[in-house]
């Protein structure tokens, strides 16, 4: 059934640090017309900055658009800030040595009112519950998944693996943007789950998606989900964002937007004219917008 008028999506966030780590180091946004997800790398240096400035390009790109964007054109200015939230961690490393190496995984989806483009490159995942069926529409960008697509481990071996945490594509600082880029027609009724593998890694696909399936409130759904990870030892941070695509309601006010995690720790806000400022603290000068 075609829709004459677009959309809406409505959307929570949540994140939190976990049972064994000090810092939080992943960084969630959400808006009327962009999600996503950063994780930043374990291990690596700063990975709490890496998610925040990738955060903050998003709501600069998103405080960009006057507009739900052109049908079709979602996808290309998606591409075109995960390529400048890139090359800013690049500029962020040059001007300070100690930053070196930092880098975070992405997974965002840019809503035009009847799709949702979606850029990937890590291992924090994208889901879609769709007439009961949850789908992983993300894959894995992790040494475990490539062996499982070859058929080297099975599913069970790969659960257990000492390096099933091994991420082979990021952003990163001395790196390009390799975004896995897609397009999804969108229906009343869908949810979507963004998450950062501090869910996926403990919390089983099938939690993930009775939970989902049965939770209604979408704020309760995350605060679920991530009481469940914790529970099952909150190895490392956990941070979610469940957007559902409803019939369009009369006079609807917008939706305020969210930052959580690390980039609100860090002081960035939803407010776009926040994230210019914000990065030229870490940068020295502001970055012009990929969205003309």
């Amino acid at each position: 059934m075609m829709h004459t008028k677009p959309l809406l999506l409505r959307y929570a966030a949540g994140s939190d640090v976990g049972q064994r780590r000090a810092v939080n180091q992943d960084s969630a946004y959400a808006s009327p017309r962009l999600l996503a997800v950063a994780d930043g790398m374990g291990g690596h240096a700063h990975g709490e900055v890496a998610s925040s400035v990738v955060v903050a390009t998003l709501v600069e790109l998103d405080g960009s658009l006057t507009a739900a964007p052109d049908r079709g054109r979602a996808l290309d200015l998606l591409a075109g800030g995960v390529t400048s939230a890139a090359a800013r961690l690049t500029e962020l490393a040059q001007r300070d040595e100690g930053l070196a190496g930092m880098g975070t995984t992405l997974t965002a989806l840019m809503w035009d009112g009847a799709r949702l483009a979606l850029a990937h490159v890590g291992d924090s995942r994208g889901y879609l519950l769709r007439g009961g069926v949850l789908y992983q529409i993300t894959r894995d960008h992790t040494m475990i998944q490539s062996l499982l697509d070859e058929g080297r481990l099975t599913p069970e071996e790969a659960a257990e693996h000492p390096r099933r945490s091994v991420v082979m594509r990021a952003l990163q600082s001395n790196g390009s943007a390799d975004p896995d880029l897609s397009s999804h027609d969108a229906q009343v009724g869908d949810r979507y789950l963004l998450c950062s593998d501090g869910l996926t890694a403990v919390v089983s696909a099938e939690t993930v998606h009775e939970v989902l399936s049965t939770v209604e409130d979408r704020q309760e759904a995350i605060r679920q989900l991530i009481d469940l990870a914790n529970r099952g030892g909150g190895p490392d941070n956990i941070t979610c964002v469940v957007a559902d695509v409803l019939e369009p309601e009369r006079d609807t006010a917008p939706q305020p937007g969210l930052v959580v995690g690390a980039a609100r720790d860090q002081g960035v806000t939803p407010d776009p004219s926040s994230a210019p400022a914000w990065l030229s603290r870490w940068t020295g000068q502001v970055f012009p917008a990929d969205a003309d």
